[in-house]
């Protein structure tokens, strides 16, 4: 399409890029055999003879009790394996699925390894037989040793496993009385016959006084339950911890952010509402999940129809006696209001929006799962109008942080239904949530070491949501008591309100994802810290006859922004992904100068300091101008496209496909610019399926269904060479090929650090002349649970991915843009 708007281009879809080869990863350097311990033989052995023996002896116990009990499913035994001081238990290998012996759960204690295992009744005589070949020295045809020996040697005690084998939360989330009666998570083998294990489950804890919700959440190994009753009934009920893979104190609180009162002239809001422009495009909602909206605003009537206002309880009714939904509903579609009140042009809002009430107050939704509730919000407004386009939005979180990354049943069906693959992909949904906050005053007079403390609120740590924080640009402090107060964060710094990821453990995703404005917090000299009007976002309230603004704050006004956001881009873009946005919104964030200084001092980028800000603040602020818009000098192109990752060969799934992008390049102008600074930019935007459970971390059971990796052509590689250094397959099948390469410099987080969760971002820099030769890129599996876990067939399946590259030459006067529009076909009207 033509447009004379020299900045205000759309971005470039180029068609038919890539190729497809077959692809097996290059084998990785380094590791080592692990070493274990050689224990003595005939001692080591009679030891753990005897504690089989007795797991022997409790199983006979425990089958005659599930017998009367006349449960169908779960007849065997939990048994729980301790390693060595200090040994690394191979725990994967005491599993053996063709013979119903499945790992449950893995825990770390101290230089320990716990391993909790079920084993169905009869199949003890392969924990014997283990025992025996050991003792035996046995070996194979060809004398090669298979009598067990690291496996062996790594355990120090077999026993039937209790309670604590079972617990897989923090400490502190145990209740101090065992007597007390709380909810828990019931995390439970799912198996071929998931249905009867729900009602053997239902029938045993009945028998124990537990009491079970209706609402259950199913994964691929897991059904997850909310069970209400206290520890010492389920001490006494060996029966019920039979059946679980693992304990979790469940959530059953969500906290928000109530309205504070605000009085404003109604003139103001006539005069806005005369230059609301509704341009409903894309078919683009917001679909908020939170305390209802009131749509009898002035400034949201036009915006949000009456029937689509939808609640999980029907006695609750659709309205906001609360508040929070109807602040947040301003702000996704109106933004802060200040300085929106402060102009006095149109102001367009391409989108609508819909609400689902899930929540009225602190205590509702007690004993049932908010995955649970999660989903039947997203199945209620979705069968109204399945083909609306929407963002879902969410500020509603846990209270706490107690996850620090690990996946919860909340933030594990957050992620099943964004990539929608038990629906074969048919739609797929974006979810933005927020990060969670800090509400403690003292965390904010310790700001900022208290962003390193105070961790990202479940279900924050989903893989395919976009997680939100907040940052701020507002410090001026305008109350007039106030005087000796002065705003607690600079400007552009982290928001005191947000949480980070700090604390994760290295291997989950970044999060926060981006951060938007969530307003800051003040501080007076003897270090009494408290919110102010003035650092806070204007927006609706939710009692219009009352006073017609309100203020917001926190993650929650930042998630609600971000909506806003994502569904202008698809209201621009109709064609777009979910993905696609997801993508865009990262590929436009930018870190402020603040949050550079703040974890990367005095420019001093590494692996740790780079670590840090992406913890802290994931990608920066997104620009709402970049996701929407290419130039003359800064040109976005975007690909959406299909990838199978592995197949099954005979009888072993393998990785299968890689694609070779050869993207439309100004390679010509870029030679000519020579040695002019340039950026190339880079973003890979998948869902996965997920595949919760607390199994250590084990590739075999890894959370992702897959992972996919990017590559970019460096200056002085051939095409050839470029192939050579990423995929083995092609050196093995193309004789003379070239392989290997070294670390390729310039880029901002570079290809280690970058391989997080389902979304990777990096940019490179360099001269024009070296980014001339980068307009090829590849796209290539790795490891997941569809290509480890062959039994669920998984394997055929293609997965959806979305692909943001961009070239940024602010320095360049020579239009980029149309060189690439006019290799694709795309008209460029050219300024005269």
């Amino acid at each position: 399409m033509a447009n004379g708007d020299q900045q205000h281009r759309p971005h470039l879809f180029p068609q038919d890029t890539r190729t497809t080869e077959g692809y097996t990863a290059r084998a990785a350097g380094g590791g080592g055999r692990v070493v274990v311990p050689a224990q003595n033989r005939q001692q080591h052995a009679g030891v753990l003879r005897a504690q089989i023996a007795q797991v022997a002896a409790v199983q006979q116990q425990r089958v005659a009790e599930q017998q009367v009990a006349n449960v169908q499913t779960a007849i065997g035994v939990q048994v729980e394996f301790e390693s060595q001081q200090g040994v690394a238990l191979a725990a994967e290998s005491l599993a053996r699925d063709r013979q119903g012996i499945e790992l449950m759960n893995v825990r770390q204690q101290g230089n320990q390894v716990l391993a909790t295992v079920f084993v169905p009744l009869g199949k003890l005589a392969h924990f014997e037989k283990l025992v025996t070949d050991y003792i035996d020295h046995k070996v194979d045809r060809r004398g090669q040793p298979r009598d067990n020996q690291s496996l062996v040697d790594a355990i120090r005690a077999v026993r039937v496993a209790t309670f604590e084998s079972l617990w897989t939360d923090t400490a502190d989330a145990l209740p101090h009385n065992d007597a007390e009666a709380i909810w828990w998570e019931a995390w439970l083998p799912a198996g071929e016959h998931r249905e009867q294990v729900v009602a053997d489950f239902r029938t045993v804890a009945g028998m124990a006084g537990l009491h079970v919700s209706e609402r259950v959440l199913h994964f691929p190994e897991r059904s997850v339950a909310q069970m209400h009753g206290s520890k010492a009934q389920l001490l006494q009920s060996s029966l019920v911890l039979n059946m679980i893979a693992e304990l979790r104190r469940a959530k059953t609180t969500a906290e928000f952010f109530a309205a504070l009162p605000l009085d404003e002239q109604a003139e103001w809001v006539g005069n806005l509402q005369g230059r609301l422009v509704p341009e409903h495009a894309g078919n683009s909602y917001v679909t908020l999940l939170d305390t209802g909206v009131n749509h009898g605003h002035p400034l949201i009537a036009p915006l949000v129809a009456d029937a689509d206002r939808h609640t999980i309880e029907p006695a609750w009714g659709p309205d906001d006696g609360n508040g929070h939904g109807t602040e947040l509903a301003g702000l996704a579609l109106l933004g802060d209001l200040t300085p929106a009140l402060a102009d006095d042009g149109p102001l367009a809002v391409p989108h609508r929006l819909e609400s689902i009430k899930v929540l009225r107050g602190p205590g509702d939704n007690e004993g049932e799962s908010y995955g649970a509730i999660t989903a039947e919000a997203v199945g209620r407004v979705e069968v109204t109008d399945p083909n609306r386009r929407r963002v879902f939005a969410m500020a509603v979180s846990s209270t706490d942080g107690r996850d620090r990354g690990r996946p919860s049943s909340w933030s594990a069906e957050i992620d099943r239904l964004a990539c929608d693959y038990d629906g074969q992909g048919a739609t797929p949904r974006l979810f933005v949530l927020c990060a969670g906050n800090t509400r403690d005053a003292d965390a904010w007079s310790a700001y900022p070491d208290s962003l390193s403390t105070n961790s990202v609120h479940d279900p924050g740590q989903a893989w395919n949501a976009l997680t939100v924080g907040a940052y701020s640009e507002l410090t001026t402090i305008s109350e007039a008591d106030a005087p000796q107060y002065s705003a607690i964060a600079a400007a552009g710094s982290l928001s005191p309100y947000t949480t980070t990821s700090a604390t994760w453990q290295p291997g989950w995703p970044f999060k926060p994802d981006i951060v938007m404005e969530g307003g800051n917090a003040a501080i007076e000299p003897m270090g009494f810290a408290c919110s102010m009007d003035s650092l806070s976002l204007l927006t609706t309230g939710h009692e219009p006859h009352d006073r017609l603004f309100t203020l917001s704050w926190a993650t929650s006004a930042a998630t609600a922004l971000a909506a806003g956001m994502g569904a202008r881009i698809q209201a621009a873009y109709p064609t777009f992904w979910p993905e696609t946005v997801r993508a865009l919104m990262v590929h436009s964030a930018r870190w402020t100068q603040p949050m550079l200084q703040a974890y990367t001092p005095n420019g001093l980028r590494n692996k740790d300091t780079l670590r840090q800000l992406l913890r802290h603040c994931g990608y920066g602020v997104p620009g709402l101008e970049r996701a929407l818009y290419s130039a003359r000098n800064s040109l976005t192109l975007i690909v959406q496209d299909h990838l199978q990752p592995y197949h099954k060969v005979d009888g072993t799934v393998k990785t299968r496909d890689m694609h070779l992008h050869a993207l439309p390049w100004p390679t010509d102008m870029l030679q000519a610019l020579g040695d002019t600074q340039v950026t190339l930019r880079v973003t890979l935007s998948y869902f996965i399926e997920p595949n919760p459970g607390e199994r250590g971390g084990i590739d075999k059971y890894a959370y992702q269904s897959h992972a996919l990796r990017f590559a970019v052509r460096r200056p002085l590689e051939t095409e050839a060479s470029f192939r050579g250094r990423i995929n083995a397959q092609a050196v093995a099948e193309e004789q003379g090929l070239p392989g290997g390469g070294g670390a390729d410099a310039g880029w901002t987080i570079g290809e280690r650090l970058r391989t997080r969760g389902s979304l990777l971002s990096d940019s490179w820099s360099g001269t024009a002349a070296q980014l001339a030769n980068r307009g090829q890129l590849a796209i290539f599996p790795a490891m997941g649970w569809w290509r480890n876990r062959p039994t669920h067939g998984r394997f055929e399946r293609a997965a959806r991915y979305s692909l943001v590259v961009s070239i940024e030459a602010p320095a360049v006067e020579q239009d980029l843009y149309a060189s690439v529009a006019q290799q694709i076909g795309v008209p460029v009207a050219i300024a005269v």
